[in-house]
């Protein structure tokens, strides 16, 4: 399926059903899964990336374990809003991974989650190596949580 806009996206997921959120950085991809009725996103895995099809791969390992039913994918825009190296390669990430399976991508706009689970993990006095190990991972929770709650505010809008 093709990366579609959020209205799409929020008709082709329906109102329950496990998501994927994925954090793609240039060393790892961090990989994050909400409960089905979407309260709450939790960290999953941190893959250390390789070829694209091997990272695809593990990616749709965990989306069918989970019986996730889509994908929300980070996207790293500067802080002025415009696309720079970070984003058009997480644009190519999910445009490949969109060709490789029926469920619905979106683009979510990650400005900041990186920053914002490091500066928790420095208060809550993690060691660098310890943020190491689970920084990719807490950002995809991080983001797939901003989209979470977003979709929850327009159902109380609608609603």
């Amino acid at each position: 399926m093709a990366l579609l806009a959020f209205s799409d996206f929020v008709a082709a997921i329906g109102s329950a059903g496990a998501l994927i959120g994925i954090d793609p950085g240039s060393k790892r991809l961090g990989v994050a899964v909400c409960d089905s009725s979407r309260m709450i996103a939790s960290p999953l895995a941190q893959i250390t990336r390789s070829k694209f099809a091997a990272d695809a791969q593990a990616i749709l390992t965990l989306a069918k374990a989970r019986a996730a039913i889509g994908f929300v994918i980070g996207l790293p825009l500067n802080m002025d809003g415009s696309n720079g190296a970070a984003a058009q390669s997480a644009r190519s990430f999910g445009a490949n991974l969109a060709k490789l399976t029926p469920w619905p991508i979106l683009m979510w706009d990650e400005r900041l989650t990186t920053s914002a689970v490091t500066r928790t993990l420095i208060e809550a006095d993690a060691s660098r190596k310890r943020r190491g190990e689970v920084i990719d991972k807490l950002a995809a929770a991080y983001l797939l949580q901003g989209l979470i709650d977003r979709l929850q505010e327009d159902r109380a809008r609608a609603g």
